[in-house]
């Protein structure tokens, strides 16, 4: 397969310093231009100074620390995630939650071969959610619905927009219901769709609904 050069800047995050310093030359073998690498002790600090537009991160080994980093940051550029093989399902459901609140987002495992990275890394810069298939994420069994649902942060005003999205309110009757601007609510759909991997307001209320997180 034959990949295009990118002029993403990537910034490589990993607790092991050997571990980055082989994803970064990986990267830069294929065309990608590394701006920084980063163990993830002060993430924001590194987005900030190396004009970062993704993150690729390898947490599969050493990655406690880093993967509550990513929970707690919140931050607004996309990121690909590299497991190991043996990831148990429960951890898998709780990393797919943090990251759907970042703007795109992909999960792989770390042995996944150099194209699927590239592949990836062009997805999540449109926005998109790339999920290995063999990483078994979907479809989410009936027991892990709530361990999921439990996962996707969303924030007080964003669940309050997503209950009115259920009584099938328009954005301009939700406004006027929480006493914001037709903009604001927009806004927030739009994040409540990121979250829950959907297109659709129709299949955000759907997901939601599934994972009960919709008050009946």
């Amino acid at each position: 397969m034959s990949i295009p050069d990118t002029d993403l800047r990537l910034l490589v995050v990993a607790e092991n310093l050997l571990a980055r310093a082989g994803l970064a030359a990986l990267l830069e073998a294929r065309g990608f231009s590394v701006v920084g690498q980063s163990d993830g002790g002060d993430l924001k600090r590194a987005v900030g100074e190396g004009g970062v537009d993704a993150l690729i991160v390898d947490l599969g080994w050493q990655s406690e620390n880093l993967r509550q980093t990513l929970a707690d940051w919140l931050g607004d550029i996309p990121i690909l995630a590299l497991v190991a093989d043996d990831e148990t399902e429960e951890s898998l459901l709780a990393l797919a939650g943090a990251l759907a609140a970042y703007p795109g987002y992909a999960i792989l495992p770390r042995e996944s071969d150099p194209d699927a990275f590239a592949s990836a890394l062009y997805a999540i810069d449109f926005g998109l959610i790339v999920l290995d298939p063999g990483l078994r994420l979907l479809p989410v069994a009936p027991m892990d619905l709530q361990l999921m649902a439990e996962a996707i942060p969303l924030t007080p005003r964003e669940n309050q927009v997503l209950q009115l999205l259920a009584q099938g309110m328009t954005n301009k009757a939700i406004a006027l219901d929480l006493g914001i601007t037709d903009h604001t609510v927009k806004f927030h759909v739009n994040a409540i769709m990121g979250k829950l991997g959907a297109q659709s307001r129709t299949e955000a209320v759907v997901r939601a609904t599934q994972l009960g997180m919709i008050a009946l």
